[in-house]
Formats: C-alpha cells, structure tokens, sequence
C-alpha cells in the first residue's frame, strides 16, 4: 500500500521584526512569540545591546542587532513592529515601508504632520498594511461600546468623555524632569483623542481648547512638564467631547470612555480588576490595575493578531476579514488633535484645527434609521 497524496493550505507565520525593545517592545514581542499562532519573531533590534540579548534569550530569538536597518533590510522579514521611541516613528515608517515591510507601529506616527504623511505616502506608495497601536479599539469594552453606536443604541452623539489616569503613588512621578514636553499630549491624550474620533464615527474635530498644569510635580514645570490636562473638541457634526489626563491616580490605572446622544449612552473602562467587590467592616472595596500590560493585556494582543492576520491575508491573496485596523487616517486625524492641544495650552486660547492640517473622516458617517435617527 502506498501513501495518497493530500493537499495541504501552506500556513506560513508571519515573520516580524521587532525594533525598540523597552517596555511596550518586550510585551509585544511576548505576544509574537508566545501569543499569536500564525506569526513569528524573527528578529530584534535595540541600542542597548544587553536588554536585545536578555529578550532573545527568552523568546528563543536568534537574529539580534543595535541598528534598525539590519531588521529592515533582512529578506526573511514580512512585516515590522515598531516600538521606538516616538521621534524615530514616522522615518523608521518611511524606511520600512521602502523595503517592502508591512508596518505595526506604536503611537504617535509622527512628531509633526508633515513628516507623518511623508511616511504615509512612502506606505502608499509601496501598497503595504500600516497599523497603529490604539489599543482600546481591541478592548472588549471598548469594543461593545461601538458595536452599540453603529447599532444606534445612543442615536447621534451629543457628548463623549474620555480619560486616562495613569497609575502612581503617594510619593509622585518618579524623575519628572525626564518626561519630554508634550508627553501628556502627544503620548497619552493621544489614545482619548483617538477613542473620541473613533466613537463618534464619519465625524472630525474642527476646534481644541485645552487646559494644563503641572500640578502632580509643580516644581518640574519649568522643564516643560505639564502632568495634568483637559481638552474640549467640537466636532463637524456639533459634538462636543471632553478629555482628561493625569499621571498620578494613587487608586490605579483608570481608562474610561462615555458617549451620550439623542437616544442614550454608552460607558466603557474603569480601573477594577475584576467585577469581585469586599464588603468589610473596613468599608467597601474592590481591587485595581496598576499596570497597562494589565489593564490592556488582551486588546495589546489582539490588536497585533488582528495585524498578523492583514498581512498574512494581503501575502496569500485572501480577502481581509473584517473592518481595517486602525490607519493611517486614523493616525494623523490623532496627531492633529494632540498637536492643536498643545499649541492651545500654549497660547490659552482655543486653536481652529485646520490652523495643523485639513482633516478627512477616516471612516463613513453614523447611519441612524428610525426613532434614532
């Protein structure tokens, strides 16, 4: 008797190529190698040659460099994740993009929106994916919230919120003098701007007004350091939201996000740990996250599967599943936000969107039918 011949599906992994290998890079990498079946870490590149060689070792990585280039140059390599410091995002977009790697990368996509479309109209033009890492679109929460918009559950949305509060301690922000000016902007208001855009759909901001202090750490501000923030938008279709941020909540790491309209609202996030609640002589109480990695453990993974998943597509000729992730739109209508932000804090007075860049929706206008409508 002889074998019958059986065709067999080639399911090839995805081979990424990490770049930056901090504190988000080591927990995506993780998620590579350990959490997403159908893709590969192949390789990893840092500066810092000794944190490359400990999460190489870990994660059985064999191919490791101090120079981004190797990554990107590397035949063997699909796609590459990008998790750099944010001044290196938009040139290692443009790099990679030429190489004909398909791109993952942590937010912001850019400093500015000059050098931010440069790197989208690299990515355009070498026809491959580009995602970006707003993780909350993958949070559960987060998710079911807009599964209920586009359901009209809330009708035409009239007011959204978004915050995050950062973790921290009685004892303050640790070494606050090294937090980059703008940081509460341009990397954590960023995802709230982000959240808003996304929850009120074929909308865009048109006007910021923002308001910020240095009140966790006064005696860092005069390096730049600005700790807690507000930010009002007006969108083109009239609603007005609100963001907030700080980077010391002595409770936890607390992420919310709400949107009222015509026919109801919709709440997603909190900072407990689990639904379980004591009821003690102590009081009433519930425990918190502390960490993102936490807090965001299963949207961080299934925001890169949901990549992997685009590229493999885009690679075997499969129609992509689903809605895109998040873009480059999505990416620079964010950037806008932060930077209109900014320059408002900086001047007092509210800042005319347009004054950054023209903004386009990054997806189609809310259709409502009936007594939603």
């Amino acid at each position: 008797m002889s074998y019958l011949q059986h065709p067999v599906t080639e399911n090839r992994p995805v081979r990424v190529g990490l770049i930056g290998a901090g504190w988000i890079g080591k927990f995506h990498a993780e998620s590579i190698a350990q959490r997403i079946p159908n893709a590969r870490l192949e390789a990893i590149a840092d500066p810092m040659l000794p944190t490359v060689e400990a999460l190489a070792n870990r994660l059985g990585v064999t191919k490791i460099s101090t120079d981004p280039a190797d990554v990107i140059a590397d035949p063997d390599i699909d796609a590459v994740l990008i998790a750099a410091p944010a001044r290196f995002h938009s040139g290692l977009i443009a790099e990679a993009a030429k190489a004909g790697k398909h791109v993952f990368c942590e937010k912001p996509g850019g400093r500015t929106v000059e050098e931010l479309d440069e790197a989208l109209d690299a990515a355009e033009t070498a026809d491959v994916v580009v995602q970006f890492g707003f993780n909350r679109r993958y949070a559960s929460d987060f998710a079911a919230a807009r599964k209920l918009i586009d359901e009209g559950a809330v009708g035409t949305p009239q007011l959204l919120r978004s915050l995050t509060r950062d973790p921290g301690s009685s004892a303050g922000i640790a070494n606050p003098e090294r937090i980059p000016p703008g940081t509460i902007f341009l990397e954590t208001l960023i995802h709230d701007f982000d959240t808003l855009n996304w929850l009120n759909p074929g909308a865009v901001p048109v006007r910021v007004h923002a308001v910020a202090d240095a009140l966790v750490a006064p005696e860092a501000k005069t390096t730049g350091l600005l700790d807690t923030a507000v930010v009002t938008i007006t969108y083109s279709n009239g609603a007005i939201a609100v963001a907030e941020a700080n980077f010391n909540a002595l409770y936890g790491y607390d992420v919310r996000g709400e949107v009222f309209g015509s026919a109801g609202m919709v709440a997603a996030g909190g900072p407990q740990a689990s639904s379980a609640t004591a009821y003690t002589a102590a009081g009433i109480g519930s425990a918190t996250v502390r960490l993102n990695v936490d807090l965001f453990h299963d949207a961080y993974t299934a925001e890169l599967a949901h990549f992997v998943d685009a590229v493999k597509n885009r690679r075997d000729g499969l129609k992509a599943a689903g809605a895109p992730g998040p873009g480059g739109a999505d990416a620079r209508n964010a950037l806008t936000v932060a930077l209109a932000a900014l320059r408002s804090a900086e001047s007092g007075t509210p800042v005319d969107v347009a004054s950054i860049a023209e903004l386009r929706p990054a997806e189609p206008e809310l259709q409502l039918t009936g007594e939603n409508a």
